[in-house]
């Protein structure tokens, strides 16, 4: 029988440069350098994950980057923004940590009363803090203090184009449409972190995916048994839906809704560390086994990645 989700299992992006992301997520946002690896369609781009101490579902942000991407243009229909969680008390710190880091910021300002900051990574993807209770932890950092380490996802933002069929898809997958502001409707999963996701039921202009703009949101499903009930539930609605794919941490499966939102179904084992030393995480480029006999070619092919930190100059 399926359940509901709990909420968000990662949030992935496209980016141009490899390394200005890292220096981005890392060394300014203070978010851990989980994984690196390749993405398993093209297996010649990188694919960089970025979470709490155990890049733990609800914490993960992933990113594709293309170094030839066209930069992509915000419209319908695209995951217009993902917002990331920080303690109540933080806002000031984020606000003058990210105008100290040149990173354009807007707000503070209040949303279903809640402070948000506005701002924008390297290549344009459209982000917010927002304050909020999670259940994350802090974890060790050296680039942020630990009472002000951002945790986890708190959600995404989508601009559909049909607001009745993506809030639809919504429903099903066990989001609760609780409240609405302006022309801002919020839906929110019965989990304890990372589970709001905003629909805008506004006029928009067709968008186009590139480098900047959001590649899909993931949401949390128990296992691989659920993942198979929910590719038959789908396709008996006629939605686009993949078939189940290993992806080595997690199974999953994606959905395009009829609205254009790409959803992605993620099983939360085993995990991003599994096989993993938690003290080298991310310090070499992970293959799974089906690629591993290929390493010296998709080395060879990959855009360089420094991994020594960036010290603090601002």
């Amino acid at each position: 029988m399926l359940t509901d989700t709990p909420g968000i299992h990662h949030i992935t992006g496209i980016v141009r440069n490899a390394q200005e992301n890292l220096t981005f997520y890392r060394d300014v946002l203070g978010l851990r350098f989980i994984k690196q690896t390749v993405n398993f369609n093209e297996k010649f781009t990188r694919h960089l994950f970025y979470g709490d101490e155990t890049g733990s579902p609800g914490t993960a942000l992933t990113f594709f980057p293309y170094p030839a991407e066209d930069d992509g243009r915000l419209g319908k229909p695209q995951i217009s923004t993902a917002a990331l969680a920080i303690p109540p008390n933080s806002v000031s710190y984020w606000h003058d940590r990210l105008t100290a880091h040149d990173a354009p910021v807007e707000g503070p300002s209040e949303r279903f009363n809640e402070t948000v900051l506005r701002f924008s990574d390297p290549d344009g993807t459209n982000l917010e803090l927002v304050t909020s209770e999670s259940s994350v932890e802090p974890w060790a950092d050296e680039t942020v203090p630990p009472q002000h380490t951002i945790r986890g996802i708190y959600g995404v933002t989508l601009l559909s184009a049909s607001v009745y069929a993506t809030a639809s898809v919504l429903d099903t997958l066990g989001f609760e449409l609780i409240e609405q502001e302006d022309d801002r409707v919020r839906y929110r999963a019965p989990g304890d972190r990372a589970t709001v996701v905003d629909l805008l039921n506004q006029d928009a202009e067709f968008g186009r995916e590139g480098a900047g703009s959001i590649h899909h949101v993931a949401v949390r499903v128990p296992d691989e048994d659920q993942l198979y009930e929910w590719h038959d539930l789908f396709r008996e609605r006629g939605y686009d839906v993949s078939r189940v794919k290993d992806r080595h941490f997690f199974h999953s499966l994606y959905v395009r809704e009829p609205g254009g939102i790409l959803f992605e179904l993620a099983t939360e084992q085993p995990g991003l560390t599994a096989d993993a030393d938690l003290d080298t995480l991310g310090q070499s480029l992970f293959l799974p086994p089906w690629l591993e006999e290929d390493r010296e070619m998709i080395e060879s092919q990959l855009q360089p990645l420094d991994l020594s930190p960036v010290s603090e100059t601002k």
